[in-house]
Parts: C-alpha cells; sequence; structure tokens
C-alpha cells in the first residue's frame, strides 16, 4: 500500500488504482498547480487508501490573504459544479472552505494561515499513515469497516486503539510517539483480536 510521504504526489503512482485515478485527475485538472503558490497537500482518506463511498480529496493551504485567495479560488475553481465557499473564524483563527465537484470526485479546499505541514489535517493523516504501516491490512480493514457504519476517520482510529477523551486531540498525541511506543503500547490489544465494531461510540 502507498502511503503519503507528505512531500509530493508521487507515492499515488505506485498505489492503488483509486490513489493512480487520483493523481491523474489532480494532474488532468491542475488542482494543485492552480493552488501552488499556497504549497497545497492532499489529506485525509485517500492517500491512506481509507476511502469509501461520499469520501471526498481534501486539499490543504497555507493561506494568509484570505480576500486575494477567495478570489484566486473563484476565478480558477467557481466554474466547478457543487461549488461553494464558506469562511469563518474557529478558535480566533481565520479559515477558508471550498468545495466543488470536479470529474467523479467531490473536493475540498481547506486554507488556513498555518504551514500546511502544521495544519491538524496533516498531522492525523501521517500519524495515521504510521499506524497502518506498523498494524497492516488487518486495522486498515477493521477502520474502513467502522468508516462504512458512519464514522469519521479520527473517531475510527481513537476506537480500535482505545483511546480515550477527543479522538482528534488524541490522534495528535501519537505525532510525538516513537514506532517502539506505539507498538509497545497498542499491539496486544490488536494483533489477533476480532474487534466487535458495533461496540464502538461513533
Amino acid at each position: 500500500m502507498a502511503l503519503p510521504d507528505g512531500k509530493d504526489l508521487d507515492y499515488l503512482m505506485g498505489g492503488t488504482p483509486v490513489q493512480q485515478e487520483v493523481y491523474y485527475l489532480i494532474q488532468r485538472y491542475g488542482l494543485c498547480e492552480m493552488l501552488k503558490d499556497y504549497h497545497p497537500v492532499l489529506v485525509g482518506t485517500v492517500p491512506l487508501d481509507l476511502q469509501i463511498p461520499g469520501s471526498d480529496l481534501d486539499l490543504i493551504c497555507e493561506v494568509f490573504h484570505f480576500h486575494r485567495f477567495a478570489d484566486h479560488v473563484r476565478r480558477h475553481f467557481g466554474h466547478f459544479p457543487g461549488f461553494t465557499l464558506t469562511r469563518r473564524r474557529v478558535h480566533g483563527v481565520e479559515r477558508l472552505k471550498a468545495n466543488f465537484n470536479c470529474g467523479n470526485w467531490p473536493v475540498e479546499v481547506f486554507a488556513q494561515p498555518i504551514p500546511a505541514h502544521q495544519q491538524n489535517g496533516y498531522r492525523h493523516m501521517m500519524a495515521e499513515a504510521r499506524v497502518l504501516r506498523l498494524f497492516g491490512e488487518d486495522f486498515k480493514r477493521a477502520v474502513i469497516q467502522l468508516k462504512q457504519q458512519g464514522f469519521k476517520t479520527e473517531p475510527a482510529f481513537a476506537s480500535l486503539l482505545g483511546l480515550e477523551g477527543d479522538p482528534y486531540l488524541r490522534l495528535l498525541d501519537l505525532t510525538d510517539w516513537t514506532d517502539e511506543e506505539l507498538v509497545s503500547k497498542f499491539t496486544s490489544p490488536i494483533a489477533g483480536v476480532k474487534v466487535e465494531l458495533l461496540n464502538y461510540k461513533k
């Protein structure tokens, strides 16, 4: 399974048919090229091959001039079907979100005045990539099953790992753990155990 390296999209070319499809769609429509001044990074389920029907393509960007960026997004993506643009503050931090459909995929462009590699969406993805690399296909299939039951990705990981509290914050905590700490903490309750998925809270 191809996993994100956080640098470019080349890993998708060696991935699953869906990942390859997404790579060529992004290239065909120039999605990252049109956002290149804002350092776009693809995050979310497709880089991890955890997508289910309805999953979208999440592109996060680093933006400091939101009026200029909003104009840029409208100019380049406003003609795509289903285009919407929302802007608001969360905990005092400006954010902008553009949604539209491209080919067979819904796309979300998300912008904050934070470098993309420091945004929570990126940090969640890289923590999840490590867990998938360490615990393998059985764990991945369990995550997908939870998602098919209505879980979001982070709560699915947190449930399977037995993390208590806010799953989005707990996943961020894992970014500071070594591989050895992750394996030592989580292998025992996961490996070889049939997970009763319906018992987890969404």
